[in-house]
C-alpha cells in the first residue's frame, strides 16, 4: 500500500516481457500434463486389462477423465485469451472458476460410479485371479505413473494461475489414488481378495470429498462474496492516503466476481471544487485502486456530502 500511495504503482510489478515469459510457462505446463495424462492413461489401460483389479481401473478411469477436465480446461483458458469486448464487456476472466467447477464435479461423478460398481463387487464376492506376470505389470505401470505425477504436481506447483494449480491439484489427486491403489491390490492378491473393492472405495471416497471442496471454494469466487477485513482496511489506509482533497469516504466495498476482487469507493470531496479537478482525483484513484493485484476492476464515486441514502438498491 506504501509503495502504490507513493509512486502511483507496485515497486516489483512485473514487466510486459516477464508476463508474457510467465503466459509461455503456464502453456507449456497444461500442454506437458495434457501429453502426459494420455501417455499415463494408455499404461493404466494396459495394467488394467491384465490386472482386471476394481481400484487399478478406478484409477485408469480417473486418468481417462484427466483427459476429459483437461480439455475443459484448455478451452478456459483459450476462450480467457481471446476477448471480445463487445459480447463480453469486462473480459472472460469468470470462465476460469466455471471451469474448475466443471472439472470438479465430472471428477466427482467418476468417483460415484467406481462408489457403485465397487460395492455391487462386495455384496457379489466377484473378484479377479491374479499371477505373477499380471502382478508385475500392474506393480510396475503404477509405480512410474505415481513418480511421474509426483514430479508433474511439484512443477504445477511453482505457478500461480489457478487452472495450472487445479493440474497441480490433480496430480496430487493422483498420486495418492495410484499410492492407495497399488497398496490395496498387492494386499488383494497377497492377504485378503476384498482389500481390491475397498481400496477402490476409499479413492472413490476421496475423489468426491476433494472435489467438493474444490466446487465450493470457486462458487464462493462467483457469488460476490466481500473481501476479509484486513485487505478492505488496506484499500481504505490507500483511499485515505490518495489526496489531501478528500474529506470523507463514504463506502468501500471488496467483492469475490470470478478469481479477483471487484471493488466499489464512495469519496467525499469539497461542493466548490470545478468538475475536471474533481474527475481526476476520480480517476487517479480507480487507476491507483486497480494496481493491487486482488483487484480487477475499480468503480470510484464521487460526491459532495455522505448524508443520502444509498444509490443501489438490492434486487431480491
Amino acid at each position: 500500500m506504501e509503495s502504490i500511495t507513493g509512486v502511483g504503482c507496485l515497486s516489483e510489478a512485473p514487466t510486459q516481457d516477464e508476463l508474457k515469459e510467465l503466459a509461455r510457462s503456464e502453456r507449456l505446463a497444461i500442454n506437458v500434463s495434457n501429453i502426459v495424462n494420455l501417455i499415463l492413461f494408455a499404461a493404466k489401460v494396459l495394467a488394467s486389462i491384465e490386472s482386471k483389479s476394481m481400484a487399478v481401473i478406478a484409477s485408469a478411469l480417473d486418468s481417462l477423465l484427466d483427459l476429459m477436465s483437461g480439455l475443459i480446461l484448455w478451452f478456459t483458458s483459450y476462450a480467457m485469451k481471446k476477448p471480445n469486448h463487445f459480447s463480453y464487456p469486462i473480459g472472460k476472466n469468470r470462465m476460469q472458476p466455471v471451469g474448475i467447477i466443471v472439472f470438479a464435479s465430472v471428477m466427482g461423478t467418476l468417483g460415484l460410479q467406481v462408489l457403485l460398481e465397487s460395492g455391487r463387487q462386495l455384496i457379489t464376492k466377484e473378484h479377479p485371479t491374479f499371477d505373477h506376470v499380471k502382478e508385475l505389470w500392474m506393480v510396475g505401470s503404477m509405480s512410474s505413473v505415481t513418480v511421474v505425477k509426483f514430479f508433474l504436481m511439484l512443477y504445477c506447483r511453482s505457478f500461480k494461475n489457478e487452472i495450472v494449480r487445479a493440474y497441480a491439484q490433480d496430480h496430487f489427486f493422483d498420486v495418492i489414488t495410484n499410492s492407495i491403489g497399488l497398496v490395496t491390490s498387492l494386499l488383494a492378491v497377497r492377504y485378503y481378495w476384498w482389500m481390491d473393492p475397498v481400496g477402490a472405495i476409499l479413492i472413490a471416497l476421496y475423489t468426491i470429498s476433494t472435489w467438493a471442496k474444490t466446487v465450493l471454494e470457486n462458487v464462493w469466487l462467483l457469488i460476490g462474496r466481500t473481501a476479509p477485513p484486513e485487505f478492505l482496511a488496506k484499500l481504505t489506509y490507500l483511499i485515505w492516503n490518495h489526496h489531501q482533497q478528500i474529506k470523507h469516504i463514504d463506502t468501500v466495498r471488496a467483492y469475490t466476481f470470478g478469481s479477483y476482487y471487484f471493488a466499489e469507493v464512495d469519496i467525499v470531496l469539497p461542493a466548490d471544487m470545478p468538475l475536471s479537478q474533481a474527475h481526476d482525483i476520480g480517476e487517479s484513484l480507480q487507476e491507483k485502486v486497480e494496481q493491487i493485484p486482488e483487484i480487477e476492476r475499480a468503480f470510484v464515486h464521487v460526491d459532495f456530502e455522505f448524508t443520502h441514502r444509498p444509490e443501489h438498491k438490492a434486487k431480491v
